[in-house]
């Protein structure tokens, strides 16, 4: 039986390492693959095909209303009358909105523009008797894997 689970890299990985060999598997049946972390930067902008749930022009959106009533009220005393002066300040709203929330997305929030929880930095792998399966199971959750599963091989003897 072939059991899969990811890890952080942690002092809980090497424990768990260690009490999977006092369980009887060998060095030889224990594999850990380390993953490489993204390394370049989240796009801002969102395509078709990609999203990342975080819109630009929701405060956008709320100012070009706001200004959009400020302007079409000051509008019935200017001299292009409410219609132009509303359509005039639900452009410039708009435009203060995104530019805000475009500031916010690029300077404060640069930091915390990676995946959020827990990432997996490492892959284990372990091949051991089906007897034991369930006991190095228990020891992974134990010591706070992120994922585990496990593959049964079938022996075909051809």
């Amino acid at each position: 039986m072939q059991i899969f689970s990811t890890f952080e890299h942690s002092s809980f990985l090497e424990v768990s390492i260690a009490l999977i060999e006092k369980e009887g598997v060998k060095k030889e049946n224990i594999f850990a693959i380390p993953l490489d972390n993204r390394v370049e930067q989240r796009k801002v902008f969102d395509t078709m095909n990609r999203s990342d749930g975080t819109t630009l022009i929701d405060i956008g959106m709320a100012l070009a209303t706001a200004f959009a009533v400020i302007g079409a009220s000051v509008g019935f005393i200017l001299a292009w009358g409410p219609i132009y002066w509303g359509l005039i300040g639900a452009f410039i709203g708009f435009m203060i909105g995104f530019a805000i929330r475009l500031f916010t997305e690029l300077v404060i929030k640069k930091r915390k523009r990676v995946l959020k929880g827990q990432h997996s930095e490492l892959i284990l792998i372990i091949e051991c008797e089906d007897s034991l399966s369930s006991v190095i199971e228990k020891i992974l959750w134990d010591h706070f894997a992120l994922g585990v599963a496990k593959i049964k091989q079938e022996n075909n003897n051809v």
